[in-house]
């Protein structure tokens, strides 16, 4: 009896099994027990342990098996002016803390970020995403953060974690400069510069944040239907094609009958009558007297009259108009024989073979001979 309580007095392995999967610092419970001098520690990869004697930090321990002796607790042999000779067991506590990457952890601004847009002036924006962490430096966790919880879970940094997000996030995007329409194609730059800034206050926790995501930069909602709103003006443009296009739609649907040819006729003359109103040029309704009618269109203008050139004992002459050509076949200086042409023509032409063959019709025969 006496021999197994002695036994219970003493520990001689210390270890760790983490199956929480959220936990960050676990401290080896001994419940009053001394540690043996000499004792196993077990120390896994992606754990760290700390000692920690009288209130102190100790001698922090990287993964791998150690056997506790003064030669390799080399601050706790001098808290405790050990000499070599020393074989008693001693009392210590001993926290396991969690290296490994705490992933997925999600972070949001609770309030919207103010900042000043070159194109919509004024805005507010939310932000959203997620990030990693991990340990890098366990003394630094367990003195700055932990304390003496015997159980510290990654719930109870992470709000700390996120407002120092949260302040470096709005830094940065109220000094970015970059529009709102073009933050979307940003978000890699912008977390790189936010991980940076952040990495400074973070590490005087003993933490570094290996990854960090913006998943969504984001308008209040209000801001955004009248967004949409611009971006349909945009889309839609010319606002008679539109309602042409949708009535052309309506009638290449297969099974489209007499109501759906209905149906487009009236698109098309809302989108007509809708152009004419958006010009101040509709019709007269009900309610009151109609604006003044659109003028008609104006005539085209006359085509342009074809010039004519003659040529006369290898010499050319003109352009002459068609009413100067007529004046010359009353004269008889022009003939049926007499060799024209015009541009469009592929060479010189009788002008009895061109469209000056009317002119001749209207010259009267030769008059009949004198009677005898």
């Amino acid at each position: 009896m006496v021999f197994d309580f002695l036994k219970g007095e003493f520990i001689d392995v210390i270890s760790w099994l983490d199956d929480t999967r959220d936990t960050m610092v676990w401290r080896f419970e001994r419940r009053g027990q001394a540690i043996k001098y000499g004792a196993k520690l077990t120390v896994r990869e992606g754990q760290a342990a700390v000692f920690v004697h009288e209130g102190q930090l100790a001698d922090v321990f990287g993964p791998g098996l150690y056997m506790l002796e003064t030669n390799n607790m080399p601050i706790l042999t001098t808290l405790q002016h050990w000499d070599h000779g020393f074989n008693s067991p001693f009392k210590s506590e001993v926290y396991f803390v969690n290296t490994t990457r705490f992933n997925d952890l999600k972070w949001g601004t609770k309030n919207p970020i103010m900042c000043r847009d070159p194109e919509f002036g004024p805005v507010r924006l939310r932000a959203f995403g997620t990030y990693s962490m991990r340990v890098s430096d366990p003394a630094v966790f367990l003195k700055e953060i932990v304390g003496t919880d015997g159980e510290f879970t990654a719930d109870e940094i992470s709000n700390q974690t996120r407002n120092v997000i949260v302040q470096e996030m709005s830094r940065v995007l109220a000094g970015s400069g970059i529009p709102v329409l073009d933050m979307a194609a940003n978000t890699g730059d912008l977390a790189k510069l936010i991980a940076t800034a952040i990495a400074p206050k973070i590490a005087e926790y003993g933490l570094i944040l290996p990854e960090f995501y913006i998943e969504n930069i984001s308008l209040p909602e209000e801001v955004e239907k009248v967004l949409d709103k611009r971006t349909s003006m945009g889309i839609v443009g010319d606002l008679n094609k539109y309602m042409q296009f949708n009535a052309a739609e309506a009638l290449s649907q297969p099974g489209n009958g007499a109501g759906a040819m209905m149906g487009a006729g009236m698109a098309a003359g809302m989108g007509m009558g809708f152009g004419q109103a958006m010009t101040g040029q509709g019709v007269a309704g009900p309610w009151g007297a109609a604006p003044a009618a659109a003028p008609a269109a104006p005539p085209p203008p006359p085509a342009a009259a074809v010039q004519w050139h003659l040529a006369e004992n290898g010499v050319t002459k003109g352009p002459y108009s068609e009413a100067e050509l007529a004046a010359m076949v009353q004269a008889a200086t022009l003939t049926r024989a007499t060799m024209v042409w015009s541009a469009g023509m592929e060479g010189w032409k009788p002008a009895s073979d061109t469209a000056l063959s009317k002119l001749f019709a209207m010259v009267p025969p030769p008059p009949p001979p004198a009677a005898g």
